[in-house]
């Protein structure tokens, strides 16, 4: 049996898998989902939205698709892994994933398909395409290149490739020194870490979510505050460390999470939690 049935919860209520129902809304979070939304809308172009490791952008994209899923009028399409090797190998990506024939001989053939596909589904069938890119810092020099020429189609009113990169901070810098990249960002956001009260929210809200209906609170308020002393924050860590101290809770037959456990779990699994 699952160390959670064991507290009566029907799901594990701290996995770091992207899963919008246990997502906390944290105001930085909402904020970022909330202007996403408009500028997409709004058909505003590029969307860059920054982040540390373990701060949520994976489940924010998953939440970006899941507020447009009911709208035939925007397409989405999401690129997990931008590492790829060649101009070439990119392109080609993208011109499978709009389902265009790749039938050409060269890198600016695949550039007329694509500006040609734009502008149709854009134009002529009143169409928002947005492309979605996650882990945006694995991007070469040589693709971010190819995306800002596709940023250059364009009508009098509007960009025809609505262009959403999640990444770590690390990309900023990078994109700078790309001539006039910059200029055709539309939105730029940097997600913060959550703060103390945000915190215990998000522990609260996570295991209401995986079905705890109890009165008093599995974690301490001592033990919260360790965790997010530890965590800084960063909503990746806080799950890992509370999922492992349920666990503990369990071996334990503990009524509460407490200070001890937490302490107890960061001198042995600091490594763990280091990453």
């Amino acid at each position: 049996m699952s160390y959670y049935k064991y507290l009566g919860l029907d799901n594990e209520p701290f996995s770091t898998s992207p899963d919008p129902h246990f997502f906390y809304h944290s105001l930085s979070h909402n904020t970022a989902l909330k202007r996403l939304e408009i500028a997409i809308r709004l058909r505003r172009g590029l969307c860059i939205i920054l982040g540390d490791v373990g701060m949520g952008k994976t489940t924010l994209s998953r939440l970006l698709l899941q507020t447009f899923k009911d709208e035939n009028d925007f397409i989405f399409h999401l690129i997990l892994d931008p590492s790829f090797k060649s101009e070439f190998q990119f392109l080609l990506t993208l011109v499978k994933m709009f389902n265009i024939t790749p039938d050409f001989k060269s890198t600016l053939d695949f550039k007329e398909a694509l500006e040609k596909y734009l502008f149709q589904m854009g134009v002529e069938e009143n169409k928002t395409i947005v492309l979605l890119i996650d882990e945006g810092q694995k991007l070469t020099p040589e693709n971010l290149e190819v995306l800002r020429t596709l940023l250059n189609y364009e009508t009098n009113e509007y960009k025809l490739l609505q262009l959403v990169i999640m990444a770590q901070v690390e990309l900023l810098p990078r994109i700078k020194r790309i001539r006039n990249f910059m200029d055709r960002v539309a939105l730029k956001y940097t997600i913060n870490p959550l703060d103390e009260l945000e915190t215990k929210e998000m522990i609260e809200f996570r295991l209401r979510q995986a079905g705890y209906i109890g009165y008093q609170s599995l974690f301490s308020d001592e033990a919260v505050r360790l965790i997010y002393d530890y965590s800084q924050g960063y909503p990746r860590k806080i799950a890992m460390i509370c999922h492992d101290a349920l666990e503990e809770l369990v071996m334990r037959d503990a009524p509460v999470v407490d200070a001890g456990i937490i302490r107890d779990l960061i001198l042995a699994r600091e490594d763990v939690y280091a990453r």
